[in-house]
C-alpha cells in the first residue's frame, strides 16, 4: 500500500499546506472605537481552547505579560496574556479565553479574546508583513494571509514571543559535551533554515560553538536557491555539492515552502539527495514524525537540546572527501 493511502490529507506533504485557528483581540483606542486584530497559530501547536481558569495564581519574578500559572486538566500551565504583551487597551470583559499550546517541550496557555475557526492555507499564500505592522508586534510575525474583503491575517511567532519572556529553555547549549557522549566526526558547512531569526540565532550559537559553519535560509525558497547556487559552483570547479554542504537543519513551519515540501524536493533531487536533512521543528507530535518520516528525512529533533542536534549532526554529516 503506498503511503499515501493510509496518511491523512493533511499529512499529504506535497500540498504544502497547513491548519490554523484564526483568533482575534480587541484593542480599544482612544476615540472609543474597537480595533479587531486579527491573528492565527498553527493547529499543530494548539491542544485546545478552553475559557479562562478561575484561579490563575502569579509567579514571582516572571514578567507583566505572564499572568500567572493556572491549572488546566490537572497540569500547571503558565499564561501568558497576550494583550499585555501586544500592549494593546482591552475592552472591558475582553480575554475569556485560553489557547492552550505544546512546542518547544512546553505547555503554555495565553489569553486571547475570541477563537473564530480554522482555516486551512496554503504555506505559499504566506507574505511578508508590512513593515509598520512587523515594528507594531517587535518583529514576532511569521507572515501574513489575505482572508475575506481583503483583511490581513497575522501568523504569530510564539517562539519569538517565548524568548522575548525569557521561557524558551535550551537544553545543554552551556555544556561540554563529554567525548563518550558524542563522538565528533569532523567539522561542517551545515544548511539551516528557520523563519525565525530567534531560532535561527539559537541553532547557529550551538553549531558555531562546535567549530561548524552555518549558512542561513528563512524559507524553502530560499534554501532551494542556496543549494542551486553550490550546484553550479560545483560543476564549475567539478566538485560535488558535498564538498559545500555538508548536511540541512531546517524548520517545519515557513511561508512560501514549508520545511517538509522543501525536504521532499531535497530527497527528489538526483544531487540535492545527497545531504543528509535533519527536521527540526518545535513540533513534538506523532503526526509531525510521520511527516517527517513521509518526506524521507533522515532524522526529526524537537527544539532546542543542543546535544541531541550535536549527536545528530555528527551522525549523519557527510564527512569532506578532503578529511577522509
Amino acid at each position: 500500500m503506498a503511503k499515501k493511502d493510509y496518511l491523512p490529507k493533511i499529512l499529504e506533504t506535497g500540498a504544502n499546506e497547513l491548519e490554523i485557528i484564526d483568533f482575534r483581540m480587541y484593542e480599544l483606542l482612544d476615540n472609543n472605537e474597537i480595533y479587531e486584530w486579527i491573528l492565527g497559530v498553527n493547529v499543530a501547536k494548539v491542544r485546545e481552547v478552553t475559557r479562562r481558569p478561575e484561579s490563575i495564581v502569579k509567579s514571582p519574578g516572571s514578567p507583566p505579560e505572564v499572568e500567572g500559572i493556572a491549572k488546566i486538566r490537572g497540569e500547571i500551565v503558565p499564561i501568558v496574556n497576550l494583550a499585555k504583551w501586544m500592549k494593546i487597551r482591552e475592552p472591558e470583559g475582553a480575554g475569556k479565553y485560553v489557547i492552550v499550546m505544546e512546542f518547544l517541550r512546553e505547555v503554555v496557555g495565553v489569553i486571547v479574546h475570541e477563537a473564530k475557526r480554522i482555516r486551512r492555507i496554503k504555506w505559499a499564500d504566506i507574505r511578508k508583513p508590512p513593515p509598520s505592522i512587523e515594528e507594531r508586534l517587535g518583529g514576532k510575525i511569521v507572515g501574513v494571509i489575505e482572508i475575506e474583503n481583503g483583511e490581513l491575517l497575522l501568523l504569530l511567532d510564539f517562539e519569538g514571543i517565548l524568548d522575548e519572556l525569557g521561557m524558551i529553555k535550551i537544553f545543554g547549549i552551556e555544556e561540554e559535551v563529554p567525548s563518550e557522549e558524542l563522538e565528533r566526526k569532523g567539522k561542517f558547512t551545515i544548511l539551516v533554515l528557520d523563519d525565525s531569526p530567534v531560532a535561527r540565532k539559537i541553532i547557529r550559537r550551538i553549531l558555531e560553538k562546535d567549530g561548524h559553519t552555518v549558512i542561513e535560509a528563512s524559507s524553502g525558497l530560499e534554501g532551494l536557491d542556496i543549494l542551486n547556487n553550490y550546484l553550479q559552483k560545483a560543476n564549475e570547479e567539478g566538485k560535488d555539492i558535498t564538498d559545500f554542504i555538508q548536511l540541512i537543519v531546517s524548520d517545519i513551519e515557513m511561508p512560501g515552502m514549508d520545511g517538509l515540501t522543501f525536504t521532499r524536493k531535497v530527497k527528489e533531487h538526483p544531487e540535492f539527495s545527497k545531504i543528509p536533512v535533519i527536521i527540526n521543528t518545535s513540533l513534538s507530535d506523532k503526526a509531525t514524525v510521520d511527516k517527517a518520516k513521509f518526506v524521507n528525512a533522515d532524522a526529526h529533533l524537537v527544539k532546542f537540546d543542543a546535544i541531541d542536534l550535536l549527536k545528530l549532526v555528527h551522525k549523519y554529516a557527510i564527512k569532506k572527501k578532503q578529511e577522509e
